[in-house]
């Protein structure tokens, strides 16, 4: 005689220890995604700087399965190869004619030998935690069940399949909203498409699915039933928190989630000791690192494998990609993006700094200024108004506003070396290649095209001519020639220097 079904209602808060045995993990992504009207498939589009299902094959394999299947269809080529850039040892099961979720676990389990457990997952909720999966695992070793269905309450259930359970409580089955009359539709306890299962009674349950049901499809869900009219014993348990199982099916969908994701990062950095000023509008990636005592200001972007050191200020309005910030620096305005900025070191507001910019300890890259692939020693300063691309630039040294490090000649890039203590006078051009030794200066307005040696003084433009008269010559009747008339000018063409 079978055991009674299982009438656990709800996950305990409790800590897994992850050792319960997972034999079989499969994620279920082989969907068209024709809600997102994109041609990027569902699962490929990102949050918090990881692809949808990214987030969920990584919550996956924490729990160590024995294997590790995604079903793929839809973009199948794309799908593949992402996913072996981040789980090389994921096998993939085509699924070429889709044909519903039952069809697709079926297409999974056509070659598998192993007994024990199965999971399986749907690939567009990247939400879920690998915390959740893991206590739903013990819950369901715990009580012997023969398949669990790990369930949520949603505020507004529309378009998700409702739990039917009888007076003791117990799941009796999963109706699809499609096929659910009104009254199955006020159920706000809905289905996580989220399951444990014996390998043995699914693979002979799902072989008997028909799809004489609205959309002519073989739903997974139908084996419950089955399972437990043979004997088999049967459990939903209820999620404590129903945000980590939303699914993804369109755009709005997509910002919802992302959202979340957003407020749980940005919780845990704030955990952990960082300060940040207004989490609403602050972006944070998964992939980001962040010491404590560092803050960030409002309306900042922090993305792929940037790290930021304790104490240093972020912010406001600030993007910073793959950027390595050390301690005490600040980068206030600014955009940052496949560089490294030294300890103590200040950007902004309204720099640029590309890719291959190094900036040393203690260096400034001030108000609008561009660098590129190229490194400020510890102390040197950039303050305004200035580009820098492709040099050397020693320590202590001052680049005066509005210097252009002239690097293209049109055909080729070329390097600029400056060394130590070097003082570039305001609006210089340093037209590369060229080299500008220890403690040398330029003039200001100079355009300097050759070496200048250590300690000189580099001076590169032509005397200055004034022609007097010109405005009362030229622009008579003008505002500046009323004011220059009555400052003492007169229309006499001598020249003067």
């Amino acid at each position: 005689m079978a055991e009674p079904p299982a009438r656990i209602r709800s996950l305990n808060r409790r800590e897994s220890n992850l050792a319960k045995t997972l034999e079989v993990a499969i994620v279920l992504a082989a969907g068209e995604g024709t809600r997102m009207k994109s041609e990027t498939p569902k699962v490929l589009h990102f949050i918090s700087g990881k692809t949808i299902i990214d987030h969920v094959i990584s919550q996956v394999s924490k729990l160590s399965p024995g294997t590790l299947r995604v079903v793929v269809g839809a973009a199948r080529d794309s799908v593949e190869e992402h996913i072996k850039q981040i789980a090389p040892t994921v096998e993939f099961i085509f699924q070429a004619e889709r044909n519903g979720t039952g069809h697709a676990v079926q297409v999974a389990l056509a070659d598998l030998k192993i007994k024990g457990t199965v999971l399986i997952c749907a690939g567009d909720t990247p939400l879920l935690r690998s915390e959740t999966l893991a206590q739903f695992i013990d819950v369901h070793s715990e009580s012997k069940n023969t398949v669990s269905v790990l369930t949520a309450q949603f505020p507004d259930p529309t378009g998700y399949g409702r739990i039917l359970r009888n007076e003791a409580d117990e799941i009796l089955a999963i109706i699809e909203e499609l096929d659910a009359p009104d009254e199955i539709k006020m159920i706000d306890e809905i289905n996580t498409g989220v399951y444990l299962f014996d390998i043995d009674a699914l693979r002979t349950s799902v072989a008997k699915l028909k799809s004489d049901n609205s959309q002519g499809e073989l739903y997974l869900t139908d084996v419950i039933a089955d399972i437990k009219a043979s004997g088999g014993r049967a459990a939903a348990i209820l999620s404590n928190d129903y945000s980590e199982t939303l699914g993804i099916n369109d755009r709005s969908q997509l910002a919802e989630c992302a959202a979340i994701m957003r407020d749980r990062i940005n919780y845990e950095h704030m955990i952990n000791g960082v300060e940040i000023i207004d989490p609403t509008t602050t972006w944070i990636d998964a992939s980001v690192e962040i010491d404590s005592d560092a803050t960030i200001f409002p309306e900042s972007w922090l993305a792929g494998t940037t790290k930021i050191g304790s104490k240093a200020i972020i912010g406001p309005r600030t993007t910073l990609m793959n950027v390595k910030v050390g301690s005490s620096a600040s980068v206030i305005e600014s955009n940052c993006v496949d560089c490294t900025i030294g300890a103590g070191a200040s950007v902004g507001p309204y720099s640029y700094l590309r890719a291959g910019t190094n900036l040393g300890e203690g260096a400034k890259a001030g108000a609008f200024v561009e660098i590129k692939n190229s490194t400020i020693g510890e102390g040197s300063k950039i303050p305004h108004l200035s580009y820098v691309g492709d040099a050397e630039i020693g320590s202590g040294t001052n680049i005066g506003a509005a210097t252009v490090f002239v690097n293209y000649d049109g055909v080729e890039k070329h390097k600029t070396k400056i060394g130590d203590e070097v003082r570039i006078g305001s609006d210089t051009m340093l037209v590369a290649p060229v080299s500008i030794g220890d403690g040398a200066y330029t003039a200001a307005g100079s355009v300097i095209t050759d070496d200048i040696p250590a300690g000189a003084m580099g001076f590169a433009r032509s005397k200055q001519r004034n022609i007097l008269g010109w405005v009362l010559r030229k622009r008579s009747g003008t505002k500046s020639a009323q004011v220059a008339k009555a400052a003492g000018a007169n229309e006499s063409s001598e020249q003067g220097s």
